[in-house]
């Protein structure tokens, strides 16, 4: 039964460019000859380090053990020796520095011993547990730790594989060339998560990867016996549209479900997980491999364009020498045009949201042209995929009236950058719209700070109260009981207490004595 397919509003058509890197195999690049693997990989968790300098390492074995509940573990992406511990350059826009494990490999790539699992026999929370030791988060960027989605109970699972952002092919190739595994971790989600039915999510671009898909489908191994979403598994190819990759979008477009921003997916029995991520998790239980290396597109201003298999902790400009950059580069994007960002500093190494490297030159992308006033045309309304109004959104941040930015609900933006895009003021809206969601933050950080200042304050000032009421209130029972003696015995008990007091307390020294003694 062919799927049905609900439309989203708004979104955008640029040019795909998917040709450059998609016809070609996925390649393996050579070992380089230093790795930096660093403990935080994305915004949510990091590791700690469990080696030490000199130590020897096998592929795959941890060498950074998860940091809490949301943490994922860090694994050596090759055999060799932790020749360092210190602090390089994350690919990041901020340009920031984060602790990494340097491994000079010793080019033997001897791994670990596996243990694989059995998703119908294993116990849930074992599976689960599997993953997080695995180090497996999200792989379409958001590097989401994947154990926390897969504890969702859901109806509907949604695998990502639309891919919508121009110039990125490494999920294409993936589904072309490993379906099966990708089919197979999805089944393993599908249990986990409970789901009646399975979505894989397509564009209709890239038909080659449907096909295989769909061919895996139905030869797909029974991996797992007790949930019938992974027997209820449907392909869908999706209309090629951007932002239609994002999972609101996606999941909209496949059942239907609007979900409103700031809003949790899984409140609508949802949940979403890149192809990518259910291929990791394939292996991961199956195999007993951790995540030691992902699929990269390179492409842009390079002499070989394509798709790489690639170790975490390799330099950026090492892959990008690898790949052939041409001299006439100006910077060098990760991430697709649309969302991603100019890396600072080429020094950084992989990690494992790192899906696409654009070389860009002038030719490729011409420098944006000047910005100029808004004139209220209202092009970025129409294609704004949540709804928003993005020139209203846009007059509140460059005022800085951060109320009026607020009410307009300037966090169920995305940053897709669909209104920068068809924008003809060439206003970048984005960057404004960034620059107002981190000052309304930062303003709350401070009132929240200063809330608990105030209430420090307040109960200071009542323990204040307090302890002197009781002090008062202390001195009145004795006064009032000395009275009562007073009354009852007259002033020989009075002297009588005087004296037992005095007797019971210790000997005052003389001031010659306290002289010498200080």
């Amino acid at each position: 039964m062919k799927a049905r397919i609900f439309n989203p509003r708004g979104g955008v058509k640029p040019d795909s460019h998917k040709k450059e890197s998609s016809e070609s195999p996925i390649r393996h690049v050579p070992l380089p000859p230093r790795l930096a693997v660093l403990l935080i990989q994305g915004s949510q968790g990091s590791a700690r380090t469990i080696v030490t300098v000199g130590d020897r390492v096998l592929k795959g074995q941890c060498i950074g053990e998860a940091e809490g509940a949301d943490g994922t573990a860090i694994h050596a992406p090759t055999s060799g020796t932790v020749t360092e511990i210190g602090y390089y350059p994350m690919a990041h826009p901020s340009g920031l520095s984060s602790q990494a494990i340097v491994i000079e490999p010793d080019g033997e790539e001897r791994w670990i011993t596996y243990e694989p699992l059995d998703p119908a026999t294993a116990d849930r929370d074992e599976l689960i547990l599997r993953i997080q030791a695995s180090g497996i988060v999200g792989m379409g960027g958001a590097v989401f730790p994947s154990h926390l989605k897969a504890r969702s109970n859901i109806k509907t699972m949604i695998i990502n594989g639309a891919e919508c952002e121009p110039w990125i092919t490494c999920d294409d190739r993936l589904m072309r060339e490993r379906a099966a595994n990708v089919v197979t971790g999805s089944a393993i989600l599908a249990l986990l998560t409970g789901a009646r039915q399975t979505l894989i999510g397509i564009e209709d671009n890239k038909p080659e990867a449907i096909a295989a898909m769909r061919a895996a489908v139905r030869n797909m191994e029974p991996v797992t016996r007790k949930c019938p979403g992974a027997g209820k598994m449907n392909v869908v190819a999706v209309p090629t549209r951007y932002p239609t990759g994002e999972r609101k979008q996606l999941i909209q477009v496949l059942t239907g479900v609007k979900i409103p921003p700031n809003e949790r997916v899984t409140k609508y029995g949802t949940q979403c997980f890149n192809v990518a991520t259910a291929h990791a998790v394939c292996r991961a239980l199956l195999h007993g491999e951790p995540m030691v290396s992902r699929i990269v597109t390179v492409t842009g201003n390079v002499e070989r364009p394509g798709n790489y298999e690639v170790l975490f902790g390799m330099s950026i400009a090492d892959l990008l020498a690898f790949c052939g950059v041409k001299p006439d580069t100006t910077r060098v994007l990760m991430g697709g045009p649309m969302m991603g960002f100019a890396l600072p500093s080429l020094d950084a190494p992989v990690i494992k949201g790192c899906n696409c490297l654009i070389a860009a030159s002038n030719e490729l992308f011409p420098p944006s042209a000047p910005e100029q006033p808004c004139i209220r045309c209202g092009d970025c309304v129409d294609v704004c995929p949540t709804g928003l109004q993005p020139f209203e959104m846009y007059w509140a941040s460059r005022t800085k009236n951060l109320d009026s930015a607020r009410r307009h609900h300037i966090f169920g933006c995305m940053e897709c950058g669909c209104c920068a895009y068809v924008c003809p003021a060439h206003i970048p809206l984005v960057d404004y719209f960034r620059f107002a969601r981190s000052e309304i933050r930062a303003r709350d950080e401070e009132q929240k700070a200063a809330d608990q200042a105030r209430t420090r304050f307040e109960f200071r000032s009542l323990r204040l109260e307090r302890e002197k009421s009781e002090k008062a209130a202390r001195l009145a029972a004795k006064a009032a009981e000395t009275r009562a003696k007073a009354a009852a015995g007259g002033n020989a008990a009075l002297i009588a207490d005087a004296v037992e007091r005095a007797r019971t307390q210790p000997p005052a020294q003389d001031n010659a004595e306290q002289d010498h003694q200080k």
